[in-house]
């Protein structure tokens, strides 16, 4: 049975994964091939593109020069 998501669910699905990599040692952002197809068009559908989907998880911060 497939998941429903949810932005909670999404932003959940980000910020899960990004505990993982760095409990692994691993210092990245989480990358859209560590999902299945299904958790990454649920993240970009409630979050938008994927810069911008890390950016709502909390994990990256917005790149705004001014």
């Amino acid at each position: 049975m497939k998941e429903k998501y949810d932005r909670e669910a999404a932003v959940r699905l980000l910020a899960d994964k990004q505990r993982l990599l760095s409990e692994s040692g691993i210092d990245r952002y989480p990358r859209r091939s560590d999902f299945r197809p299904d958790e990454v068009c649920a993240i970009k559908a409630f979050l938008g593109p994927w810069p911008r989907a890390l950016e709502a998880a909390g994990l990256k911060q917005t790149d705004k020069s001014e």
